[in-house]
């Protein structure tokens, strides 16, 4: 059994944070040429094969990491996942990674809120104030009424709903199947359920672009594999603070590679949800280390 290191697993999340907005700025060079949809696939076809390799290197190999006790619920988290990674990508061309992040930075507020209906966890007064701070620095970003609303801000906050829901269908297959099968139907399903839709908008690729998603799909790959590291010598709940650095890395790079600016509410709103998505998260270890 490996030891726990959390300070290791907190510079192995900062490395998979940087990593996975690498990846999303690739995403969007290529979904700005190509469908989304097929960009997607090719990502996911690598995807599988990573996943594949990991499971037959387990224990009992593909055939007990592949036996599920809840099959159904794993095949909706695959599909699940694939189609907010679409949705995501969408919004990188539409509005850039700085606002797309900026919304979906609200996705542990969306799970947290939705763990007690779901999952029937209790979640206190303070997390639903946390909750209610978060979603005024959604709305602070969105400015519905503020005659500059695009409707096309909404499709990072339809992202992160999904991403909350895939979430917490994750926490609920652990009920009954390991990480290992988990992460193996999330690769495998997602491969599938993207290749019957994403081959109907196959488009021809310049040669420089088979270069980016080539890139594309390594850097997939290593920030997975970099995932299940933090996982393996951290506690989930030191770590988890530090996945909103995403947001910085991925600000970062709007700024770098794609002109992109940062608008005051923007930066405001931004705030207030990181704050409030921290708070909920020491919130939630504190109750888990009274109940221990």
């Amino acid at each position: 059994m490996m030891v726990q290191n959390n300070t290791r697993g907190i510079w192995l999340m900062v490395a998979t944070t940087f990593v996975f907005a690498m990846q999303d700025g690739i995403s969007r060079i290529l979904a700005a040429e190509y469908n989304v949809l097929m960009v997607v696939m090719i990502r996911y076809w690598f995807f599988a094969l990573f996943v594949i390799a990991i499971a037959a290197r387990k224990p009992g190999g593909l055939r007990r990491v592949a036996a599920s006790k809840a099959p159904l619920l794993q095949v909706f988290r695959g599909v699940l996942l694939a189609l907010e990674i679409c949705v995501m990508v969408l919004a990188f061309v539409l509005i850039g990674l700085i606002e797309s992040h900026a919304v979906f930075a609200c996705y542990p507020l969306l799970v947290a809120a939705l763990s007690g209906p779901v999952l029937g966890e209790q979640v206190g007064w303070r997390r639903w104030a946390a909750i209610g701070v978060g979603f005024m620095g959604v709305l602070i970003i969105l400015q519905p009424g503020g005659g500059i609303f695009q409707i096309e801000a909404l499709v990072p906050f339809v992202s992160a709903l999904m991403f909350a829901v895939y979430g917490l269908a994750t926490r609920y297959a652990a009920r009954h199947d390991n990480s290992a099968t988990s992460f193996f139907y999330t690769g495998v399903v997602g491969g599938v359920v993207m290749s019957c839709i994403g081959i109907w908008f196959w488009e021809p690729m310049a040669p420089k672009d088979w270069l980016w998603m080539a890139t594309l799909c390594v850097t997939g790959a290593l920030g997975h594999w970099l995932l299940i590291k933090v996982y393996e010598v951290a506690e989930a709940s030191a770590v988890q603070p530090f996945a909103y650095l995403q947001l910085v890395f991925a600000a970062s790079l709007g700024f770098i590679a794609f002109n992109e600016t940062l608008r005051t509410n923007v930066a405001i709103g931004a705030a207030l949800v990181v704050a409030a998505g921290v708070f909920a998260l020491l919130r939630a270890r504190a109750k888990e280390k009274a109940a221990d």
